[in-house]
């Protein structure tokens, strides 16, 4: 931000002059795009600010804090739904704690099963180069190595490599 202090407008809000936030403001505040904060209002995930005569978005500062807890709640792994029903049982006076462990909990069953398909991917890969250094080289329309390897999965994927059987019996030939 530098030594360029931003310029807050003043708005009628209810009645009651407060100071608020021209949207992008808010942007260069928190770091967060002007269509993302277009997207997390239409979503819910803000509340509809006020407009100034000419309508302009009017936000208050608190506007500030639910962006901090959004970006907090993102780098937890919550997705903007999850974000968007926390925010809405705090909205009802409920509280959402309960909800919010049973999602990280979800997450990190989550997380352990991505790392077991890497860790099973990852093994497959080393064996199948392992398998690669010993061959060397492969006859092939490109490259024989990658031509005779069958792969059934992507990366992060159970048994994402597999040798076909010719690939094998072609490699007993040499």
């Amino acid at each position: 931000m530098g030594n360029k202090a931003l310029r807050r407008t003043e708005t009628e809000d209810a009645g009651v002059g407060r100071r608020t936030l021209k949207i992008g403001e808010v942007a260069q505040l928190t770091g967060a795009g002007i269509e993302a904060l277009r997207f997390y209002e239409r979503s819910g995930l803000l509340e509809k600010p006020a407009r100034t005569e000419s309508g302009y978005r009017a936000y208050s500062e608190e506007v500030l804090e639910r962006i901090a807890f959004i970006k907090r709640a993102q780098a937890l792994g919550f997705s903007l739904e999850e974000i968007r029903r926390v925010i809405e049982d705090a909205r009802l006076g409920q509280s959402p704690c309960d909800e919010v462990r049973e999602i990280v909990r979800r997450r990190l069953e989550e997380l352990d099963e991505r790392m077991r398909e890497m860790r099973r991917y990852r093994n497959e890969l080393a064996e199948t180069l392992a398998e690669w250094e010993r061959v060397g080289r492969a006859p092939g329309h490109i490259c024989g190595l990658i031509e005779s390897t069958d792969i059934k999965h992507g990366a992060g994927k159970p048994n994402g490599l597999r040798k076909t059987k010719s690939a094998k019996v072609e490699k007993r030939v040499k």
